[in-house]
């Protein structure tokens, strides 16, 4: 499978996916005990929204 994520990076997926993780960080943080978090599909990590591949799909919000 060829799969390049900075084709679809922004999209209403991605998005969706970050608020869920992000809120649920907050709440594990909450907690007194500690906890850890390992993504295990991570890609880049910063991808240009303005850049040629992302423009090429319109994926993007």
């Amino acid at each position: 499978m060829n799969y390049r994520h900075a084709y679809h990076a922004g999209n209403h997926a991605d998005v969706f996916k970050h608020l869920t993780l992000t809120r649920l960080i907050a709440l594990m943080a909450r907690k007194e005990q500690p906890f850890a978090y390992l993504d295990t599909h991570a890609g880049l990590g910063l991808y240009d929204l303005k850049g040629d591949q992302a423009t090429r799909t319109g994926e993007w919000l």
